[in-house]
């Protein structure tokens, strides 16, 4: 089993950033490769950004390439989301996932076996 604790989300302005985190317990975190999703109102849950298990590699969806950096610290047992240059359509709950293809950067919420409870992320124009 493993527990995940999403922190970091609130309100900024259009143009602002935030840092989201994930903490992770139980089962060794490092076994893991890690996704943020999201999910808007009326809008369907989509990946994000995944990270393998070693931090290698990464996944990005288009609309947050070059704004959004993934990043793990498998000593802290913790994956961040750093979000630049925010828009109002990232407005959504982020939640955090483990994968047990930690080997692999996994891209299907099905291939995820653990979820965190979310954090709502609101971005004002």
């Amino acid at each position: 089993q493993v527990q995940l604790v999403e922190s970091g989300g609130g309100l900024v302005q259009a143009g602002g950033s935030l840092r989201l985190s994930c903490a992770a317990s139980g089962r060794t975190f490092r076994n893991y490769g890690m996704g943020w999703f999201r999910q808007a109102p009326g809008k369907e849950r989509e990946l994000v950004a995944a990270i393998s298990w070693s931090g290698g590699s990464t996944y990005y969806v288009d609309s947050v390439k070059g704004r959004f950096t993934i990043s793990r610290d498998n000593a802290k047992n913790t994956v961040y989301l750093q979000m630049n240059s925010l828009k109002p359509e990232d407005t959504a709950v982020y939640y955090c996932a483990a994968s047990s293809m930690g080997g692999q950067v996994a891209v299907r919420d099905y291939e995820y076996n653990y979820w965190g409870q979310g954090t709502q992320v609101t971005v004002s124009s």
